[in-house]
């Protein structure tokens, strides 16, 4: 098979579950719907096929939930946590939020209907990079607060096993000092992780060579981009040297290295970094889940 026709194949199956950006069609109502990650008219599960939107909460109804809930179908919960940052010359800023919200559907995709998707945290810490232009960011507390009250609400709802999604290493730190707190005093199964936590650390042998993970908007984060939504990365009139970034000369060339190295990226290392992120966090939610 060339590589063409894999390509075709992978962004078509993520078309069919909701991932692949462009893929609503002329006779779905969410057409051009421009979303972190758009959605399409069915994908298979199983041996069934369900429209994708079913395991994201923010596209059902309260009906649709409350059914779920009442027939004891609706176990588990996924959180997605990322930002809207600078992400080099050549990415959107939406790609933290993208890429956890892309892992935790496909995850859902895989155990439904006994698992929902909360609306994703769009916005996370990012204070060292408001040196770089468009850039938002949280105060720690402020994003731990959001984090927290979407938690409490899916419990008062009835649901007690969480799992915090995150895409961005600026929420790390944040999450791992305060999960601990939060799953006591709401008294829930909540656990969190980075989706890049299921990278293997040894990679020579039985993954991709993929450069330092997570990085920055280099090959790990580009390839990504490239399998899932490469509409999100784009090279043309990119001129980095000439790019009026007023950084320091340490963080110009750092930024630099980081833009080369996003150069090493392809939509086929993007393929096998999500498919193993999936099955790793399919794991873990089915471990908390008992």
């Amino acid at each position: 098979m060339s590589n063409s026709q894999s390509r075709r194949g992978f962004l078509g199956s993520l078309s069919l579950t909701g991932l692949a950006a462009g893929s609503a069609g002329a006779g779905n109502a969410f057409a051009g719907v421009d979303a972190p990650v758009r959605t399409s008219p069915m994908s298979p599960v199983g041996n069934i096929y369900i429209d994708p939107r079913k395991v994201l909460l923010y596209e059902c109804t309260r009906k649709e939930i409350r059914d779920r809930l009442l027939e004891g179908k609706l176990k588990a919960a996924i959180v997605p946590t990322g930002s809207t940052e600078q992400h080099n010359e050549h990415m959107a800023m939406i790609m933290d939020t993208a890429g956890a919200l892309l892992v935790s559907q496909q995850t859902a995709l895989k155990l439904y209907p006994r698992v929902i998707v909360s609306t994703p945290v769009p916005i996370g810490v990012s204070p060292h990079w408001m040196n770089r232009k468009g850039t938002l960011t949280l105060r720690k507390e402020v994003f731990l607060d959001v984090v927290y009250d979407i938690c409490d609400s899916l419990k008062t709802h009835g649901i007690t096993t969480i799992l915090i999604v995150n895409g961005h290493g600026g929420n790390a730190a944040p999450l791992n000092e305060k999960v601990p707190e939060f799953r006591t005093k709401l008294g829930i199964n909540l656990e969190w992780c980075s989706y890049w936590d299921s990278i293997p650390a040894d990679r020579s042998k039985e993954f991709v060579d993929i450069g330092s993970v997570p990085s920055h908007a280099a090959d790990f984060e580009t390839s990504i981009a490239l399998a899932a939504f490469p509409e999100r990365v784009r090279y043309q009139g990119i001129d980095h040297d000439k790019a009026p970034l007023n950084l320091n000369e340490k963080d110009r060339k750092w930024d630099k290295d980081t833009f080369e190295e996003s150069k090493l990226a392809t939509p086929e290392k993007g393929e096998k970094i999500i498919g193993h992120a999936v099955n790793w966090v399919t794991e873990k939610l089915l471990k908390m889940m008992g």
